[in-house]
């Protein structure tokens, strides 16, 4: 990891952030999506006007952050859901934590007003990646994901901006 940069998401970086999370999707619990999502919900999510960031290598993107609406309901405006994610290789490097010291300043400054992050129990990483970064434990949702044979809590990790 020599120069990773952290930049807006460009349409470029797409395939390698899809990359990214179809594996996640496939072999992992960080999200509960369980097949291939196609590239035209990243080219929505980058058009969404939400900030989408991506940490950048050597023109090799090795993780992305994006926030969205938590909910479709206008009472939840001012709230945004964020979702950080690396690729396997690039773990353990704070990637995650140099890409929330972008992201949630941006939030801040559209005046949104809290973040949530929702993360698949047990993961001592991600939970001390969202602690790092001033989010609080707001609760458990017990057993509400159904991956890979095996029921997962969720937990519910909130920050006030």
């Amino acid at each position: 990891m020599g120069n990773v940069i952290i930049r807006d998401a460009i349409a470029a970086d797409l395939p390698y952030v899809a990359e990214i999370y179809t594996y996640e999707s496939l072999y992992a619990y960080s999200t509960f999506e369980t097949e291939e999502r196609p590239l035209s919900d990243w080219e929505h999510k980058l058009d969404s006007g939400d900030p989408f960031l991506v940490a950048v290598d050597g023109g090799q993107v090795l993780g992305f952050a994006y926030a969205s609406p938590f909910r479709d309901r206008p009472a939840y405006g001012r709230t945004r859901e964020v979702s950080v994610y690396l690729h396997r290789a690039a773990r353990g490097e704070r990637l995650g934590s140099r890409l929330y010291d972008d992201l949630l300043p941006r939030l801040v400054d559209a005046g949104f007003h809290t973040a949530l992050a929702l993360i698949a129990l047990p993961n001592k990483a991600s939970v001390k990646l969202h602690e790092r970064a001033g989010f609080e434990l707001a609760g458990t949702m017990r057993e509400v994901g159904d991956k890979q044979d095996r029921m997962i809590d969720v937990g519910i990790y909130q920050r006030m901006l």
